[in-house]
């Protein structure tokens, strides 16, 4: 099957062509496919949930909202920004001890990145594991070792050497692995140790993990099972809890606003429209999957 062809529309008037593969697996076997199920690319912050595993494993103290926000990508809400605040106090750690960079158009500091609320989680589990907090972003770090055992765990990978890495935007380890292979990993990821928590945190707060526009967040609420977390470069993996079928949608361009339309057509399920506003507010266009009858 071809890939999935997502049109960005102005009047009725093409302006813009996404095209975004997708894979489901369930049982360890792909069930469906659009384009290349074996399209290789980096995690980033789709790895987040499995990132989170070693974290969960190491402490008992920790709420959905920690769990969530350690998963997330925030927008740096009010809401957001206490759960990174009250996940480094749990860490016994401050701001000065994230290891991450500013980020472009947020206020310069270093909590209102959106990767602040994982590494407050890779502080809490330093903490927890009497690790060094110093040099926790390093490949040799114990942080980074756990993280990369759990993705080898969860795409049953031979170990985190049959696993190609990256330096990831804010400065951590990330994973490179065919669509087909990340699919897995989160198709399995409910199944493993701890994991549950995970997934109940991203369940009860989605608000804490992204923006409400977010492909992730559309997901999560307006589904029954579903939980999932996007990547840069136009990465979507997901997974249906009741029968842990994974899913991992990728746009070629990179971009992110072609995943929501492309997931609801791929995962079959209902998600609102994604709409284009100007600067009025008015909308303008819309996002969606090519109209084959044309």
């Amino acid at each position: 099957m071809e890939p999935l062809v997502v049109e960005v529309r102005r009047n009725g008037i093409v302006e813009a062509v996404h095209r975004v593969h997708a894979v489901a697996v369930r049982d360890g076997a792909v069930v469906e496919e659009a384009g290349d199920a074996q399209l290789t690319c980096f995690m980033r912050s789709s790895s987040k949930p499995i990132q989170a595993l070693p974290l969960v494993r190491a402490r008992d103290d920790l709420s959905q909202a920690d769990i969530a926000i350690a998963c997330a990508s925030h927008r740096a809400t009010p809401d957001q920004l206490a759960a990174v605040q009250a996940l480094l106090d749990k860490a016994e750690c401050t701001e000065d001890d994230l290891e991450l960079g500013l980020q472009e158009g947020r206020p310069p500091h270093k909590r209102f990145n959106n990767c602040s609320g994982k590494h407050a989680g890779m502080l809490a589990l330093c903490r927890a594991q009497g690790w060094p907090t110093r040099g926790y972003v390093e490949p040799q770090h114990p942080v980074q070792q756990a993280c990369a055992q759990a993705h080898a765990e969860a795409a049953r990978a031979a170990g985190p050497h049959d696993l190609p890495t990256g330096n990831d935007g804010c400065g951590v380890v990330t994973f490179a692995l065919p669509l087909e292979r990340m699919a897995l990993a989160f198709a399995t990821l409910p199944t493993l140790a701890g994991a549950d928590r995970i997934v109940a945190a991203l369940r009860a707060r989605p608000d804490l993990i992204g923006g409400e526009d977010g492909a992730d967040v559309l997901l999560i609420r307006h589904t029954d099972a579903l939980i999932a977390k996007g990547g840069a470069e136009g990465l979507l993996c997901a997974v249906d809890a009741r029968d842990n079928t994974g899913y991992a949608l990728k746009a070629e361009d990179g971009a992110s606003r072609p995943l929501a339309a492309a997931a609801a057509r791929f995962i079959g399920v209902d998600l609102p429209p994604t709409i284009i506003r100007n600067t009025r507010g008015e909308i303008v266009g819309e996002v969606s999957l090519q109209d084959t009858t044309r």
